[in-house]
């Protein structure tokens, strides 16, 4: 939905290697020198210039191919390097779920996920926690009490959204859940949220830990929600909750979504089943 199309060439920093710049950090000196050098061979530097489609769907880089041929596992991309070059047809993960047969309260409610009760990304226990259901649908006769909790393995932790307004579509009577202003604060301004720091301004969240030590950060778009004094580090930036607010219509009786949703591999049969 911006303006443009991905022919466009920009320059951005080199995430590339900004990241494994940070990543590197530990590592021998010896060993550090050499990969410093092999930027240098492969022209690799502080900025980089590339299309739009390329820096999203990924490009090939021999600077990719060196590292994972000689330090594999330190990057998660294994080919391309792009934003978005994994996200296609990916994976995320093994969710063991309640079906909800037993009490319908927990249905969709993780289990674990990857065989873990819980994280080990964070500081606390209560930021290490799997909650709520996998994101896809929520126990049903739902009420403006009612939040919808669910774990998000892109963000490593779970989230929650709270009741905003009802509303309606095709006749059909929804409920909104919204994002609070909490949901990506720092630990100054809400205490519970200390535990994902090292934390910036309110707006931010420090994803490192789970992506390989990588300087990485998520926000909301156009860093809505967020401490003010983002704004004026980017130009061109104007937050509003219709345009950048994360939201998630519920029809409160079933709690299911619009639009539809659909789960693979159930089985009613079981008190457990996969959904991908």
């Amino acid at each position: 939905m911006s303006v443009g199309n991905e022919s466009d060439v920009i320059t951005i920093p080199n995430m590339l290697v900004l990241g494994a710049a940070v990543m590197l950090e530990d590592l021998p000196y010896a060993l550090r020198l050499l990969i410093s050098a092999t930027f240098k061979g492969f022209n690799e530097g502080p900025f980089l210039t590339k299309t739009v489609g390329e820096l999203m769907w990924g490009y090939h880089s021999k600077l990719v191919e060196f590292l994972n041929r000689y330090l594999p596992g330190m990057l998660p991309s294994s080919g391309k390097f792009g934003l978005f070059a994994e996200f296609n047809n990916s994976n995320t993960g093994l969710f063991t779920i309640h079906t909800g047969r037993d009490d319908i309260r927990n249905v969709h409610k993780v289990d674990s996920w990857n065989g873990r009760t819980e994280l080990s990304y964070w500081r606390t226990p209560q930021c290490n926690m799997i909650n709520g259901t996998a994101g896809q649908m929520w126990p049903p006769f739902m009420t403006k009490e009612s939040t919808l909790p669910f774990y998000s393995p892109d963000a490593c932790r779970s989230l929650e959204l709270v009741y905003q307004r009802p509303g309606e579509m095709n006749g059909i009577p929804l409920y909104r859940y919204v994002a609070p202003k909490t949901m990506f604060a720092n630990g100054t301004d809400y205490a519970p949220n200390e535990g994902f720091c090292p934390c910036r301004q309110s707006g931010l969240l420090n994803v490192s830990s789970c992506r390989h030590n990588s300087p990485v950060f998520i926000s909301h778009p156009h860093f809505f929600n967020a401490d003010p004094v983002l704004l004026d580090y980017v130009l061109g930036l104007h937050p509003t909750e219709e345009e950048h607010g994360l939201f998630i219509d519920i029809h409160p009786v079933s709690a299911c979504s619009h639009p539809h949703l659909e789960v693979t591999s159930f089985s009613e049969s079981s008190r457990w089943y996969r959904s991908s």
